[in-house]
């Protein structure tokens, strides 16, 4: 059978990404074909996550149960006042079934990454337009994670909060948006920083910041967190962002800095002074969104650490704060 019927009945994967899976199977099949084998199992796999999603009720619909009325409205009140220690078992099922298969797609390219890249050493362009498709589905996966993040955060308003309930709910109803469709500023950002390897230096990010431009990404992100009247934790939060370090990190590193009167540092010296591998989310000119979703995860458990202890610094990330900022945008863009 070939890729492109298998693509139509997933129904999920557009015209590009058919496009780009499909030669990639035709490469693997033509010089391993035990691994194509495996690559179509995925694609089955793929086919039956995506059909359990599509046979659950619409969230938006209205239902009852045990004599209470369901509807959007209703789930929009129950995410709004998520703690986020109940994980998702608070949560409708679509969300877990659409997590499943947000998860389930990533594999999938994963696997065919994999596949390529080992079977085909002139592959280059074919794994690099494979690697950016895996990129949209993991930024969209952030992006989800980082809507639930600011449902739990006692700071934020709540008309922010239920925007962002309901563009969770547009999430889980409907596995073929990606972030593209809904956060377009906020993939730019991703898109760029993936592009960018920190040199750290004097650690005053002019550099990283200029790289940021110079990947295209959106220059109203950069003038957000630019602006006059940012806050500290803004401020912070972007340090963190351009150096893929927590401002603990950074505040223990400038400190070893100072104590070893340097006034700019090497990846390999400031690596040896937080005590871990500091990862390049590029490398080669080729990305690594994996490491990126890491950064991420670091940055957003530090400033959960830090709301839940008092302690000094950034309540949310960069994209946080970031978020926010789009969503309160909306109230002035409705009629």
């Amino acid at each position: 059978m070939s890729l492109s019927a298998e693509a139509v009945a997933v129904q999920v994967l557009d015209s590009h990404e058919t496009e780009v899976v499909d030669q990639a199977l035709r490469v693997v099949a033509a010089r391993a074909p035990k691994d194509a084998q495996i690559l179509r199992d995925l694609i089955d796999q793929l086919r039956q996550t995506n059909a359990l999603l599509d046979s659950t009720r619409a969230l938006r619909s209205p239902t009852a149960l045990g004599g209470e009325g369901r509807d959007e409205s209703t789930l929009i009140d129950h995410l709004v006042t998520l703690d986020g220690l109940s994980g998702d078992l608070t949560l409708p099922l679509k969300s877990t079934l659409s997590r499943t298969f947000l998860l389930t797609k990533i594999m999938f390219l994963r696997g065919f990454i994999k596949a390529t890249t080992a079977c085909h050493e002139d592959a280059g362009t074919l794994v690099h337009d494979l690697n950016e498709e895996l990129a949209q589905s993991i930024y969209t996966l952030l992006c989800e994670e980082l809507f639930l993040a600011l449902l739990r955060k006692p700071d934020v308003t709540m008309p922010i909060k239920r925007r962002a309930a309901d563009q969770l709910i547009s999430i889980w109803d409907d596995a073929t948006i990606e972030i593209d469709d809904f956060a377009p500023m906020l993939e730019s950002a991703w898109h760029a920083r993936n592009r960018v390897t920190s040199n750290y230096g004097c650690l005053l990010g002019a550099s990283e910041t200029f790289r940021l431009a110079s990947e295209d990404c959106n220059p109203l992100v950069i003038d957000f967190f630019a602006r006059e009247d940012r806050s500290v934790g803004e401020a912070q939060a972007f340090e963190e962002f351009l150096f893929n370090m927590t401002t603990e990190e950074l505040g223990g590193l400038r400190a070893a800095m100072k104590k070893a009167g340097l006034t700019a540092v090497s990846p390999a010296w400031a690596a040896q002074v937080v005590g871990r591998q500091l990862e390049e989310l590029e490398h080669s000119r080729e990305i690594d969104p994996m490491a990126l979703y890491r950064s991420y995860n670091r940055r957003q458990l530090a400033a959960d650490y830090r709301l839940m202890s008092g302690t000094p610094g950034p309540r949310r990330t960069a994209e946080g704060y970031l978020m926010v900022h789009l969503l309160d945008q909306q109230k002035t863009e409705q009629p």
